[in-house]
């Protein structure tokens, strides 16, 4: 680990060389040695693991950095998208390291799920079994990538070590009213009996059975994450180092709305329908009222209960509209009518109140239904004074001024909405009210391979958490997997059964384990504690234990490390998986343990992995194995392709050929060192200076030095990858065409060589390390603090152009050597005095003598 000090130039950290004879340099060696990364590679990464390279301290004095990929799902085997993934973060992670920084870069397994409890009933095989096969092969895999990590902190969420702090932090938001349990709808399949996530529903029917789901109303467990809605969202506002993309979703999903909740009178059953809505300046436009199938009064209202749970069947699906006439009336408050109550599938519990005024003029959702059961359509607003339509074909949507609206009529409706709602308020009718459309969390999962939820049930003292001193509630061997019935935990008597903490008496578990969102929610907060400060030893209690006892720690690394700084993965996690990360951290805060609002600052969301067309994927058969990759061309050239082929935010275009061009760059790489190779062990780089050089060794000076500035700003800059891997590319083309002749020229070169190789090290560390070490080196490249550049050196040398017009001399400019012919056409048509002399006249042609002058022909 490098920490503390100043990157140098690489002058100041090798020492000087002896050469033997001036003619020595103008030998080349003949490349003997081939490129060979199935020797290489296995080399140094045994290299690096026996001397844990990577291994971190928690060391206060040394500024910290934390690189973090999103961790993966142990499914059997890695993808191309995981190693591009894992080389994007790797990349990060070696050039801080070699900037000075403390860098923890941890690995671990996101590994409860579904997937593992269908292999079980598939293959006959237990979960566990197949989740920690699976972990110990794609361990395999990546190490043979050469990414950086740190596996002393390596953490798997199946383990009883891990999980019982899901269960733990469910107690303590238990105790704090965050966790708590309700009846909520859910999938239900009849023929399995069984529960199914939602991506188990295949258009409309079970994955398994093919069997119609249904919406079946259960008592499940959910977090209040609303309770921080208003913290999540003014957070947002803090996140820079995020995609503008990414924050925007975050704050859609949340949804702060404000408006208006009303009270609609249904006068049959003396009492009020509590409608929530953001457009009360169409008040007046309510021609009837929806509930949801499973609102409270739908019970009550509905006598033929056959036909209300048919509508339940086609609950939240909003493709469809089906709804059911309750044979009651409300009373709209703004015109005093009866309007009819309806029940309608697409009528959300979870959104508002369950209930809403339907105006079928301004929502095409409430035109639909309209049309279909036959209900009127009043337009209560005009895009202008006088332009309302008398049959609208579509529901108008946006605002407007309003008409048939009584005293509120002629108003725009931003003015209305106020002004109703004010009215509301006054006549008791309603209230303002700011809405969010974030819903608290459903945790409750009716399978096996997850955290059981830490809940006992007791005839006499009711619901009661387990007792912190018996966590974890271990998962239960002894169980069958069948796939019908329910969760597999109601069939293990040794689970089910058990003591009440409070009276002692029988008393049974929770069977329904946790969404495994819980666990890759705080998973970033493990990794900052190393294996031993857990205190794992179940039953002993919580005084050793940093999490349960955060202020006993005299230095508690939890606040030296979060929050993490660089966070790299996929923008199908935007949402949900950042979202919830985010309330964790929020609770944990709460909780007095970490110091720390937000979990991430910086997030890098990258691309996906595209062949023929489509993102690589079994089904679509365009897969290309890693393994076959890396066996035949190697880790380097495999993570170099990934992050050259595009920018990490971009997709990723697979091109068998830019895989060849990858490997053939490698090679390229390994001849320009290999063919001077014994001259550079014996020479020491000229860093600067550039007395009595001939042009050709300027040229590589200067090359070098912008190349380090290039490659420098381009990570620094948005990890612009593909454009520094391209600067490379163009340092060693140079270098392939140069031949010292002398020893200044030599040591030109070596300076070229050993500061590409530095370069190159983050991204293709195999070839680094073996390259410098045959230089004989006594570190390894990985171990070296980054290049620095001389900004005087990389300056492009200048020179006078000529500027002529129609031959004859018009100007002069003094500029940079390097500038291409259109830019150097640019600032000759630019010069002041150029300008003028051309007025209006048409150009012919432009004709550029590079490094002298420029003709400009004009003509008719």
């Amino acid at each position: 680990m490098i920490c503390g000090g100043k990157p140098a130039i690489i002058a100041d950290v090798i020492p000087e060389k002896s050469l033997l004879f001036p003619e020595y340099f103008r030998r080349q060696r003949s490349v003997e040695e081939r490129y060979d990364p199935a020797t290489i590679e296995p080399k140094w990464q045994q290299y690096w693991e026996e001397r844990n390279l990577f291994r971190t301290d928690d060391d206060n004095a040394c500024k910290k950095f934390y690189c973090l990929e999103m961790f993966p799902y142990p499914s059997g085997k890695i993808h191309m998208g995981h190693v591009r993934n894992y080389a994007i973060g790797d990349v990060i992670a070696r050039y801080k390291r070699m900037q000075g920084y403390n860098v923890l870069h941890p690995m671990g397994w996101d590994s409860f799920g579904m997937p593992a409890e269908n292999a079980a009933i598939k293959h006959n095989v237990h979960p566990s079994q197949w989740t920690y096969e699976n972990i110990s092969y794609m361990k395999g895999q990546l190490k043979k990538l050469g990414l950086s990590y740190d596996w002393d902190r390596e953490v798997a969420t199946c383990s009883p070590e891990y999980y019982r702090w899901n269960q733990w932090f469910f107690i303590k938001m238990l105790e704090k009213g965050l966790a708590y349990r309700k009846s909520s709808y859910v999938n239900w399949c009849h023929s399995c009996a069984t529960v199914l996530a939602n991506e188990q529903v295949i258009d409309t029917k079970c994955w398994r059975c093919d069997s119609v789901v249904v919406q079946k109303k259960l008592e499940q467990w959910f977090l209040r994450i609303t309770s921080y809605a208003e913290e999540l969202l003014s957070g947002c506002d803090t996140l820079s180092g995020w995609p503008e993309k990414v924050v925007l979703m975050q704050k859609n999903w949340i949804g702060k709305s404000q408006g208006a909740e009303v009270d609609f009178r249904v006068e049959a059953i003396d009492q009020n329908i509590r409608i929530f809505t953001t457009r009360p300046d169409t008040l007046f436009g309510a021609t009837f009222l929806c509930l949801s199938p499973g609102h409270p009064l739908a019970e009550k209202l509905v006598a033929d209960k056959d036909e209300l749970e048919k509508v339940r069947e086609h609950y939240g699906k909003v493709d469809e509209k089906v709804g059911l006439f309750t044979g009651a009336y409300c009373i709209n408050p703004m015109t005093n009518e009866n309007i009819p109550v309806y029940i309608a599938n697409f009528v959300l519990m979870e959104y508002g109140t369950g209930a809403i005024m339907s105006v079928p003029a301004h929502d095409q959702r409430d035109f639909e239904f309209a049309a279909k059961y036959g209900l009127p359509v009043r337009q209560v607003i005009s895009r202008e004074q006088g332009a309302e339509s008398k049959a609208l074909k579509e529901a108008y949507e946006d605002e407007g001024i309003l008409v048939h609206s009584g005293q509120f009529s002629g108003l725009h409706s931003a003015d209305a909405k106020q002004k109703i709602a004010d009215y509301l308020e006054s006549k008791g009718f309603g209230r303002k009210v700011i809405n969010y459309k974030l819903r608290d969390w459903g945790i409750s999962r009716q399978r096996y391979w997850g955290t059981p939820i830490p809940v006992i049930y007791c005839n006499v003292c009711g619901i009661l958490p387990v007792s912190e001193k018996d966590l974890p509630v271990i998962l239960p061997e002894d169980v069958k997997f069948t796939g019908t019935g329910g969760s597999p935990l109601q069939e293990s008597d040794a689970f089910l059964h058990t003591a009440c903490p409070k009276c002692g008496g029988k008393a049974r578990r929770e069977t329904d384990t946790m969404d495994t969102f819980v666990d890759s929610s705080w998973y970033f907060i493990a990794y900052c504690l190393k294996q031993g400060t857990w205190d794992w030893g179940f039953g002993i209690g919580e005084k050793n234990s940093i999490l349960a006892n955060p202020q006993s720690q005299t230095a508690n690394p939890l606040h030296y490390w979060m929050p993490v700084d660089q966070y790299v993965g996929g923008v199908e996690h935007a949402v949900l998986h950042l979202l919830y990360s985010r309330f964790f951290t929020r609770v944990i805060r709460d909780l007095g343990i970490i110091d720390v609002d937000e979990p991430f600052i910086n997030l890098l969301t990258q691309g996906m992995v595209i062949k023929d067309g489509a993102k690589m994927s079994k089904s679509k058969g365009n897969v290309v194995d890693p393994d076959y990759l890396i066996s035949r061309y190697g880790s380097d050239t495999s993570r170099l392709f990934s992050l050259f082929a595009a920018p990490p935010e971009k997709d990723l275009d697979w091109s068998d050929k830019g895989v060849d061009g990858a490997y053939r760059f490698l090679n390229r790489v390994w001849s320009v060192v290999q063919k001077y190779r014994d001259a550079l062990k014996e020479s020491s780089p000229a860093a600067a200076g550039a007395d009595e050089l001939s042009v050709g060794a300027k040229a590589i000076l200067r090359k070098t030095h912008q190349t380090i500035r290039k490659v420098t700003a381009d990570i620094e800059k948005d990890y612009h990858f593909n454009t520094a891997i391209a600067a490379m590319m163009e340092l060693v083309n140079e270098m392939v065409s140069f031949e010292p002749g002398n020893r200044k020229e030599i040591q030109v070169y070596a300076f070229a060589a050993e500061n590409l190789l530095l370069l190159l090290s983050p991204f293709t560390p195999h070839i680094a390390d073996e390259l410098w070490a045959q230089l004989d080196h006594k570190k390894n490249a990985s171990e070296m603090p980054w290049p620095v550049w001389d900004e005087e050196i990389a300056k492009d040398e200048e020179f006078e152009l000529v500027i002529q017009i129609n031959g004859k001399l018009r100007g002069k400019l003094l500029i940079s050597a390097g500038l291409t012919d259109d830019v150097v056409k640019e600032r000759a048509l630019k010069d002041s005095k150029v300008a003028e002399l051309i007025g209006g006249q048409n150009i012919k042609k432009i004709i550029v003598i590079k490094g002298r002058l420029v003709n400009i022909v004009l003509g008719g």
